[in-house]
């Protein structure tokens, strides 16, 4: 394995979510008078942190989001992860590889540690990580496009992000990779490789990702 650490966005690359959450973003900013499709969700929003959300809505109608919006939201998404949630198929597998070959990795990701918890939980990608392999946008203030997340998880688990790989599925997720210095593999499982400009590599199943690593 070339690399020393392997950073994991979470949802779309190992929880299936990414359906789930723009599906109920879209049908909530529509029903607050932000008529928003899943597709447009998709693009404006996958792999970002809840923050954004608000940004793009109050640039471009000057309004603002409710103060409970984000608990709603949190509340519906969590609801429908209990019922709906699968891990994305074959990162059971790649997870099992890299722990057998002592091979060091983490998540990082946009949403909350609780949205990764139960995530997680439901899963049952719990039993591949402790607290001490899970950073959120929530450590560092602000999540992708800034490097911030990827550079403050690499400081945490004590490797340079030169020697690092970030495993994504969304062009802000890339981008912040890009910018912290690390090495990114496209997921376009979801997201087609023309929008993953800058990887260092895409692959379109699970099963191809080990074979990238080494």
């Amino acid at each position: 394995m070339r690399y020393e650490l392997v950073l994991f966005d979470n949802d779309g690359v190992l929880v299936d979510s990414e359906p789930i959450s723009n599906r109920l973003l879209a049908g909530y900013l529509t029903e607050l008078g932000h008529p928003t499709s899943y597709e447009e969700s998709l693009r404006d929003y996958m792999g970002a942190a809840l923050h954004r959300v608000h940004d793009l809505v109050r640039e471009r109608t000057g309004q603002r989001l409710p103060e409970e919006f984000d608990d709603v939201f949190h509340r519906r998404v969590f609801t429908a992860f209990e019922r709906e949630l699968e891990p994305v198929p074959g990162v059971d597998g790649v997870l099992g590889k890299l722990a057998a070959d002592q091979v060091p990795y983490c998540v990082a990701s946009s949403g909350s540690h609780r949205r990764i918890r139960v995530g997680h939980r439901r899963t049952g990608l719990d039993r591949w990580f402790d607290d001490e392999r899970v950073f959120s946008s929530e450590d560092v203030g602000r999540g992708k496009p800034a490097p911030d997340l990827f550079l403050h998880a690499a400081r945490r688990m004590g490797v340079p992000p030169e020697r690092c790989v970030v495993v994504e599925d969304s062009p802000l997720g890339v981008q912040a990779a890009v910018a912290a210095g690390m090495d990114v593999y496209g997921f376009t499982a979801m997201t087609p490789a023309e929008r993953l400009t800058g990887a260092t590599g895409l692959f379109g199943d699970m099963a191809e990702l080990i074979g990238l690593l080494a």
